[in-house]
């Protein structure tokens, strides 16, 4: 059982050549507060230019989630614009253009925001009832900026992206092994030994090799994304973002409008 007078974190343990980072907030699912967003891209940047780490794994505290999304009460005071989108690419732009191969060991939920760092990395394993998906058109009517859009859609397939968008359907782990998406599945109590092997195995690699690898794709990605600010201030903007975060928060389903 965690503290909860310790506040929700992010744990960084440098083995050898492998980082290990745990997104340790397990009272709200691993669920990511600001300064939990702003502590991944300051490990990042700073693991960035370390070429002592050859390999990072990212995991969440305890058995219930990798991370569960963004902590909702940030979003009471939000600014009525796309500046929340703005700072999440920037995020996890430091997360994506890591130089080395990246792992996410992921145990139950994997929504929103941890969806997204799921697929920042490079690989994911996945116990088999993981579950994964963005289910905002459920819950706060939020949008997604077109950076994440974009990055999403290439790993997942635009169909599959559409299912988790307009449907709020969270997607089961053997669907998304099939589909390449996941790496691996494994049960909880092998999930460690896995992700370590697969770590092991690239650590001996050619490290140039692979950061041209994966920062060519990742550039590749983000070149010629359109401009969405005017769909993100729409959103963002609306009576019913307000009502989904004030309903989240209350415990009570949320009444859309449309407006």
């Amino acid at each position: 059982m965690s503290n909860p007078s310790i506040p929700p974190c992010l744990d960084l343990l440098i083995d050898g050549n492998i980082a290990r980072i745990t997104f340790n907030n397990p009272t709200s699912r691993n669920a990511m507060t600001w300064s939990m967003y702003e502590e991944l891209k300051t490990i990042c940047d700073a693991l960035a230019k370390n070429a002592d780490i050859r390999v990072v794994i990212f995991r969440g505290a305890g058995d219930k989630a990798f991370v569960s999304g963004s902590d909702i009460e940030q979003f009471v005071h939000l600014k009525k614009d796309e500046a929340y989108e703005v700072d999440v690419d920037r995020i996890f732009m430091s997360l994506q253009e890591l130089p080395m191969p990246t792992i996410a060991v992921i145990e139950g939920l994997a929504v929103g925001s941890g969806l997204l760092m799921a697929t920042a990395c490079d690989f994911r394993i996945s116990t088999p009832d993981a579950r994964f998906g963005i289910p905002v058109a459920k819950t706060l009517g939020n949008c997604l900026s077109p950076g994440n859009l974009n990055w999403i859609s290439a790993h997942l397939g635009i169909p599959m992206v559409k299912k988790m968008l307009l449907t709020a359907e969270l997607i089961k782990a053997p669907e998304l092994l099939a589909s390449g998406f996941l790496y691996q599945t494994v049960e909880s109590s092998q999930i460690t030994d896995a992700a370590d092997a697969l770590a092991k195995r690239m650590v001996v690699l050619a490290p140039i090799t692979q950061k041209a690898s994966k920062l060519g794709i990742a550039r590749l990605l983000r070149s010629n994304l359109p401009n969405c600010t005017d769909l993100m201030r729409e959103t963002y903007n609306s009576e019913d973002f307000r009502e989904g975060v004030n309903a989240f928060l209350e415990g009570r389903p949320p009444q859309w409008r449309g407006k």
